[in-house]
């Protein structure tokens, strides 16, 4: 069953100063290794684009827009990019009024709307609280991914 991969994971393993970068990396390169499909959706190359090229001293890491644009490239390359479709902000909208969503927690649930939409029912998170709400999904993290693969028979 496909996993959907949160921004986070994706900025974590392009980002190799930061402390989480060998857990996304290993993670990501398990489940491809496992024939485990790994999705993205446009929220994800969004967000992943306004951290990517957002100043250093802003929280970001600094990157040109050509650098982005080749990294939002090599990223689509290697994970199935899932297009948006029209029913993925019906669906978004049904999550926000459903689960009573505010704030920046909105952007969670459209990448949880663009999951249900498209039949994903995973994702791979390092927040997992941010989608402990949902019901219709499960959030797992890079390090559950890493010690299944290290004892697969667990």
């Amino acid at each position: 069953m496909p996993f959907l991969v949160d921004t986070n994971v994706l900025l974590r393993s392009v980002d190799t100063n930061h402390s989480m970068n060998v857990d996304a990396v290993n993670a990501t390169h398990s489940l491809l290794n496992q024939d485990e499909e790994i999705c993205i959706v446009p929220q994800n190359l969004i967000e992943f684009w306004n951290v990517y090229t957002r100043p250093v001293e802003r929280n970001g890491l600094g990157h040109t827009t050509a650098e982005a644009e080749m990294e939002v490239n090599r990223l689509k390359g290697l994970f199935l990019f899932l297009p948006d479709a029209p029913t993925i902000y019906l669906e978004w909208e049904r999550l926000v009024i459903n689960y009573g969503v505010k704030g920046v927690n909105v952007h969670d649930a459209k990448l949880v709307a663009a999951m249900l939409v498209h039949g994903l029912t995973r994702i791979l998170t390092f927040n997992i609280s941010d989608f402990t709400r949902y019901m219709e999904i499960r959030a797992v993290h890079p390090t559950e991914v890493i010690n299944r693969s290290a004892f697969p028979d667990h």
